[in-house]
């Protein structure tokens, strides 16, 4: 892990909604970042960051100190915020195609963006990364830059936080080719951006939609486990999967249960030490927040529970349990991410530690 002389200075565009809280606590004493400017939208420019927030912080630690009196600016002044900072995440709240505009418009100014948005997760010269699967995706970049005419100003993007708990697995068992998921997620409240206090009708209720994630759950990760050809990334053809996702009455936590078909059909012993063993790049380096073990497999058969593993490695790592064989499929088995961590924020704070790592994001 390398040391840097001194810290780079973040910018947190949408820094007032909840993933833009996320973000100010995760950083909160980081050992490389430190949050010097928050961009939000007009109607909160001009106030400190607490005064902006106001009653609205979702977190359960409390609102860090140093951000506290930090003058929120607005995020459309695009140049004047980009002037502070070494680099940004985003979390902006505006439509798909405000959002392509602005993170592209940020980094004409030679300001890298590490985005939690899907508005780019598409675009074929933005690499879309879990950092312990494909980070070699950090390659296309460099054309990226051409097309935006830019040194060191670049998007790069982190994948839905619905399948932060299988795609893990399918990339640990690369080797056995799965060729076929179905796969069912029970997703948390905190990824419509919501606790129980401001969405009571989740309070002892199911609801089977969540508008776009079938579509995410089904396509993103192909683009995950695809490869970098001729200046863009090309999706995987398989494995084909298809997907249910439920929104369920649990605040942080996103369950998948998954069912794979495999071409070389490998032992349930074989599949849980592919787990236990795979690493990639955030352990191989050190990173801040790279768990240590980044997929935890679980004997028990009644875990992984969203109470007593959602936290695992801080809500930076994976949990899996209950591989079994099963009467239609070769294998099945239960997936838990923290969908807030892992699956939003913390995954583009790992994504930003990693492009410091390999010297793509420096002081300006």
């Amino acid at each position: 892990m390398r040391q840097l002389e001194k810290k780079l200075r973040v910018g947190i565009l949408g820094g007032t909604g909840m993933v833009g809280q996320r973000f100010i606590s995760l950083l909160e004493n980081h050992p490389w970042f430190e949050v010097v400017t928050i961009a939000a939208s007009a109607r909160s420019a001009g106030k400190t960051y607490e005064e902006a927030v106001g009653g609205r912080w979702k977190m359960t630690t409390p609102m860090p100190e140093a951000v506290k009196n930090i003058e929120v600016m607005d995020v459309k002044d695009v140049e004047a915020v980009a002037s502070t900072v070494d680099f940004v995440f985003s979390a902006v709240d505006m439509s798909k195609e405000e959002i392509k505009a602005i993170e592209e418009e940020y980094a004409k100014t030679e300001t890298p963006v590490v985005s939690n948005n899907s508005a780019h997760r598409w675009t074929p010269d933005v690499p879309m990364v879990v950092p312990e699967i494909n980070i070699d995706h950090f390659d296309v970049i460099q054309y990226q830059k051409e097309r935006l005419g830019t040194k060191k100003g670049f998007i790069a993007v982190k994948p839905n936080c619905s399948i932060q708990g299988y795609v893990p697995a399918l990339a640990a068992w690369k080797e056995f080719e799965p060729y076929e998921v179905v796969a069912t997620t029970y997703q948390a409240i905190s990824g419509a951006g919501k606790t129980f206090a401001d969405w009571p009708e989740m309070v002892e209720n199911i609801i089977p939609y969540i508008g776009g994630e079938e579509e995410k759950s089904e396509q993103e990760p192909l683009r995950i486990l695809g490869h970098l050809e001729d200046g863009q990334i090309v999706k995987a053809e398989e494995p084909v999967i298809t997907c249910q996702c439920v929104r369920v009455p649990v605040l942080n936590g996103h369950t998948a249960a998954v069912f794979v078909k495999f071409r070389k059909k490998p032992t349930k012993e074989q599949l849980i030490e592919k787990l236990k063993n795979f690493k990639g790049f955030p352990q191989e380096a050190g990173l801040p927040n790279a768990p240590k073990q980044f997929i935890k497999y679980m004997e028990e058969d009644d875990r992984p529970q969203v109470k007593l593993d959602v936290d695992y490695e801080n809500g930076f790592g994976v949990t899996i349990g209950r591989v079994r064989e099963d009467s239609i499929y070769d294998f099945k088995f239960i997936g838990l991410a923290h969908n807030t961590v892992r699956g939003a924020a913390g995954g583009a704070v790992l994504c930003a530690e990693s492009l410091v790592e390999k010297g793509y994001i420096e002081s300006k």
